[in-house]
Parts: C-alpha cells; sequence; structure tokens
C-alpha cells in the first residue's frame, strides 16, 4: 500500500500534527512505593551532610537562653509585689516560703551571673585594698553624711571631703592603734537605693564591706531612721545580716526518706509544710531539719543558702550639732547607736571605745623563757576563736606541729602559772609561754 500511494497522499502524511509520545511502559512489578519521612525516629545524617551543616553557634544560643539582668529585677519585683499582697498565717505559710526561696535565688542570680552557689555575696569585685592590721572596720552611708571627715579625724589620713556628693570615689583606708592593736578603718563610697541591684558603685561597696569584721553605719542625724532602714535593706540583699547570730538549724542532706523536720519548741513558726515548700524550690527531696529555738522561714532560706555572713555593727549618727539636746537624749538610749560630730570632733573616743567592745579582740602576750613579757606587741585573736591552738596558728601554721604544752599567766587559769594544753581558751591580757617538743 505505501509503494501504491500517490505523493500528494504521502505530502498530506508528512503535514499532519504528530502527537506526542507518552511515557515509557512500566510493569507493575518494577514499580517502587516512595517510603514516607519517620518523623518519630528520624534517621542520622550521612558523613557528607554532617560535613555540610553548619556548625551551631553556642555564644548566641546561651545570650537567647540567659535571662537578662533587667528581666530578673522585674520577677523579684513581681514576687515582692505578691508576698505584700499575702495575708500572713498559718495557712499562707508554706506559700510564703516558698516566694521566699525564690527570691534569694533570683538576688544570687544576680550577685553571680555565671551561676555559682551561694545566696548574695559571692558576685561583685569589691575594691582591691589590702588586709592590714588585727581588724577592719568599714564606713557604710550615704553620700555627704561624714564617713571623710572621720577617716581624717580618727587616722590622720586625707580623705578628701567636699559639699557636692560622691566626693570619695574608691576606698581609702587608715590605721588606729588602740590598747596595742591595729584597726583598719575603711572609707567607702556612698551608696543609693539599689546598690545590691547594681546601681552606682553599690556592689563593690557592699562586696568589700563583707570582708570586714565590724561596719560602722554612717547615718545623718536629721533623717537617721530612713537612711538606716534603706542601707539594712541593701545590705541584707547582698547576704550580710547585722548584730545578728547565725540562726541554731541544723540542715543535713541525705539520700532518701523525705523531708524530717522537728522543733524544740512546742509551736514554732515554721511547720512542716513551710520547710517541704522551701526544699522543694531548691530541689531538696530528702534532708533532716532541727529548729532548736523559734526561727521564720527567713532564716531557714539562710541556712539552705550556706553563704550569709553575720558582722556586728555600729550606728554612728554623725552631725549631732544640728539637733537639739532632748533628741540628742533619745537618740542616745537607743541600742547600737553612738551620736558623734566629726567636725568638732565630738565623742570620737566613745565611737572607738564602742567598735573596740563590739569587736571582742582578745590580747596576748608572749614571754619567752626566762625573759621579761612582751607587753608592746601584743597578739590579738578574735573572742570566738581564742585557743592556745588559734595563738600558735597565729604565729605560724606549723607552731602547733611542735607543741607540746603551754605555760599560762592571766584570768583564765586557777594557778599562775598553769600547765595547758592546746584546747585550753585564753581571755583578755593573758601571758603565754610556749614549750615544743625536743
Amino acid at each position: 500500500r505505501i509503494l501504491t500511494r500517490g505523493r500528494g497522499e504521502r505530502q498530506r502524511g508528512r503535514d499532519r500534527p504528530r502527537t506526542p509520545a507518552g511515557p515509557p511502559f512500566t510493569p507493575a512489578w518494577a514499580c517502587k512505593r516512595k517510603k514516607a519521612p519517620n518523623t518519630r525516629y528520624p534517621a542520622a545524617p550521612s558523613a557528607r551532610q554532617s560535613q555540610c551543616r553548619p556548625r551551631p553557634q553556642p555564644a548566641a544560643s546561651a545570650a537567647k537562653e540567659a535571662p537578662s539582668t533587667m528581666s530578673v529585677i522585674s520577677r523579684i519585683k513581681d514576687i515582692e509585689d505578691e508576698m505584700a499582697k499575702t495575708q500572713k498565717n498559718k495557712a499562707t505559710s508554706a506559700h510564703l516560703g516558698m516566694l521566699k526561696a525564690k527570691l534569694a535565688k533570683l538576688r544570687r542570680e544576680i550577685l553571680d551571673p555565671t551561676g555559682g552557689g551561694g545566696g548574695g555575696g559571692k558576685g561583685g569585685d569589691g575594691f582591691d585594698v589590702n588586709k592590714v592590721g588585727d581588724a577592719r572596720v568599714g564606713f557604710v552611708g550615704f553620700p555627704s553624711v561624714g564617713k571623710s571627715t572621720l577617716l581624717t579625724k580618727l587616722t590622720g589620713t586625707f580623705s578628701e571631703a567636699a559639699s557636692y556628693e560622691f566626693t570619695t570615689l574608691t576606698c581609702i583606708p587608715g590605721i588606729v592603734r588602740y590598747r596595742g592593736a591595729r584597726l583598719q578603718f575603711l572609707d567607702l563610697p556612698g551608696i543609693i537605693e539599689g546598690a545590691k541591684d547594681g546601681k552606682g558603685r553599690g556592689r563593690q561597696v557592699i562586696s568589700t564591706a563583707r570582708t570586714c569584721d565590724l561596719i560602722i553605719v554612717v547615718l545623718d542625724c536629721l533623717k537617721p531612721l530612713t537612711h538606716k532602714r534603706i542601707i539594712e535593706h541593701e545590705l541584707e540583699g547582698f547576704g550580710i545580716r547585722l548584730n545578728k547570730k547565725p540562726p541554731n538549724i541544723t540542715f543535713k542532706r541525705k539520700d532518701k526518706g523525705g523531708i524530717s523536720f522537728s522543733s524544740t519548741v512546742k509551736e514554732p513558726k515554721v511547720d512542716l509544710e513551710a520547710a517541704k515548700a522551701v526544699c522543694a524550690e531548691y530541689r531538696i527531696h530528702n534532708a533532716d531539719i532541727l529548729m532548736n529555738e523559734d526561727y521564720d522561714v527567713d532564716e531557714l532560706v539562710d541556712v539552705i543558702e550556706g553563704s550569709r555572713v553575720y558582722i556586728p555593727a555600729v550606728y554612728a549618727v554623725n552631725k549631732i550639732d544640728q539637733i537639739t539636746l532632748e533628741e540628742l537624749n533619745v537618740m542616745d538610749r537607743l541600742p547600737h547607736y553612738c551620736p558623734v560630730c566629726a567636725f568638732h570632733e565630738w565623742n570620737l573616743d566613745g565611737l572607738v571605745e564602742m567598735v573596740w567592745d563590739y569587736l571582742d579582740l582578745v590580747r596576748v602576750y608572749t614571754k619567752p623563757k626566762g625573759r621579761l613579757p612582751d607587753f608592746n606587741e601584743p597578739v590579738v585573736l578574735h573572742g570566738g576563736r581564742c585557743s592556745v591552738e588559734d595563738f600558735c596558728n597565729k604565729i605560724h601554721k606549723n607552731f602547733i606541729k611542735q607543741f607540746k604544752y603551754a605555760m599560762v599567766w592571766g584570768q583564765s587559769t586557777k594557778h599562775r602559772p598553769q600547765r595547758v594544753g592546746k584546747d585550753h581558751v585564753l581571755m583578755d591580757e593573758d601571758i603565754v609561754q610556749i614549750v615544743k617538743k625536743i
């Protein structure tokens, strides 16, 4: 038929449009279904894919996860507002305890952003001042209350004083020799409200104040109670407790058994539910708690935090030449108060005497064998650490290894002299002679 077709028929066959060819035929046994991606257990990437994958940025992710200081401060304010609205009774004691524990943890984050343990005190770098002498005393107060004038009058060290605020911008030390002991006084810059949250140089000031053996809070006589309340609040936020003793609470963690709470008081302020709420905030589920006295939830939080410092304090009310005699008599009856006037040098001796009593220092004189005692340079010990072993360690740390016994003259003995061991507690102005091993 092809051969018999004519030329016109063949031409018409060329002009027809060609239909596109369809897909090639594939048998059913050769078809492969595509597997759905496994979202529950995804496959591990290959070596080539892992090489091409971009590396994670740890700094950026850490910056996103770490809460900013402002957010922590806002959370602290929210908790304080909630505590102010909550009524204080037995039913709300557990809730208030949980809020106080949260507050202590958030304040710790502000003071130590790196995540170190302890509440209120490890964060913040103080001033670089070497500790010299037998005790350290720091002046803390608002600007322009007379701290620099007090240091100049007491120690003779010049500290600039002017009529404007924030005259002192760094820590200025001075030495006072009193009853044979060398007392180091520190003139610290003035603090303002909100210093514990990082305002001004308050964190540096309070960090240096933590290293002091005694704090002199310098107040203005025209508004002493207002300044006193604010300064105490700032120091407590940094873990400093003024004129308080460590609470007699035994807290011991254990592996199992839950929270065991007991108290020697019949109706304590803290019950088992409040103790469990505080411990749960710290993720402590097994512990033994024994309260030997009646304490509040704040003391329990302080014991769990474990980084509080308890420092004696004297409130020096300056510029008493601006008040009347009746107001001065009322102020003199208040505990821990000492009215002074740095400009006219009124009652500065009384302030130093009060500082000496609050420091509770013990002077011990040494007596070499066959010689008279040395009354010019006593060995000064603190009241709670004044045994013969502490006396030897104050002289040299290896001195106790050669210790045999000691001969003591003074108020701490019944006989003069008396042979004692290393656990004997010394009293003020005792005379000690150490006998070493041969």
